[in-house]
């Protein structure tokens, strides 16, 4: 059993409670116009070219066998590139090697309430593998989390609820037409699937991320609050504004990114206003 994995990134702080692992699966069934991550998106590894890097040093055309004129990911590329502008993204994992990377912090998990969180792209949709690197994580004593936009059939969270101790859990719009145009898909199963979480009494942390001209609104946040009124409180809600990180990683696999304003920090306290009403 594998999984197709882009990035294992320790000592994290914005992933959930205390030091966290956070472990990025490659692969995402939604296609959120100001996505961070754009090369989590495709199932398949790719190849990453930071044309901004590049020294025009001819480096990479030596040692690649192809000599540049078709890739095969053998990343001799990456390896060789002394600025780093090349990179191939998601590289197959045993549950074995993720979890002796998992485990190299486990002190740290112990001294400060933190753990290991599956995150991506959509962990979910590797889904035999989640259950298994999460039973064997529980089989350890380390706190689990996992992120995920919901949009899966409740079937596949029930797979994963006896080894998950916390959700995180991305809303991206509460209005379905403003979601599909910017996300791809309605958000009925998504709210849904949350409504089920909570109404269970299961951990979660909600996060939005915060885009200008699309969930910015009293409105948007406004609906959140009547729908947790209705189903019950997360235990945690995170907005999180917008940033441009993922706009040098979209040209990198020859994407165009769409561009959107970063909110302000006061625009931000007064949506987390209108939650606290």
């Amino acid at each position: 059993m594998k999984a197709t994995i882009f990035d294992i990134q320790r000592c994290s702080f914005s992933d959930g409670p205390g030091i966290r692992t956070t472990v990025f699966f490659k692969g995402c069934n939604l296609r959120c116009a100001w996505c961070h991550n754009p090369e989590s998106q495709s199932p398949k590894s790719q190849l990453m070219f930071h044309s901004d890097k590049c020294t025009s040093c001819g480096k990479c055309r030596e040692v690649c066998p192809n000599a540049l004129a078709s890739c095969d990911l053998c990343g001799r590329c990456e390896i060789y590139c002394p600025a780093e502008a090349r990179r191939v993204c998601g590289k197959e994992y045993t549950p074995d090697e993720v979890l002796s990377e998992i485990l190299k912090d486990k002190k740290f998990y112990e001294t400060s309430g933190g753990g290991v969180t599956f995150s991506g792209g959509e962990a979910m949709l590797q889904t035999d593998f989640l259950v298994e690197i999460l039973k064997r994580c529980k089989d350890n004593g380390i706190h689990t989390a996992v992120d995920t936009a919901g949009h899966h059939k409740w079937q596949v969270f029930e797979r994963i609820l006896p080894y998950t101790d916390l959700f995180l859990y991305d809303l991206k719009a509460m209005d379905s037409e403003i979601h599909k145009k910017y996300v791809g898909v309605d958000n009925v199963l998504i709210l849904e699937n949350l409504a089920k979480l909570l109404e269970k009494d299961i951990p979660v942390f909600i996060r939005v991320p915060v885009i200008p001209s699309v969930n910015d609104t009293r409105e948007n946040m406004l609906a959140m609050k009547e729908f947790f009124a209705r189903h019950g409180d997360p235990k945690k809600t995170e907005l999180l504004p917008y940033h441009r990180m993922g706009e040098g990683k979209s040209l990198a696999i020859g994407k165009e990114p769409m561009i959107f304003d970063v909110p302000s920090k006061e625009h931000i306290n007064e949506l987390y206003e209108y939650l606290k009403r």
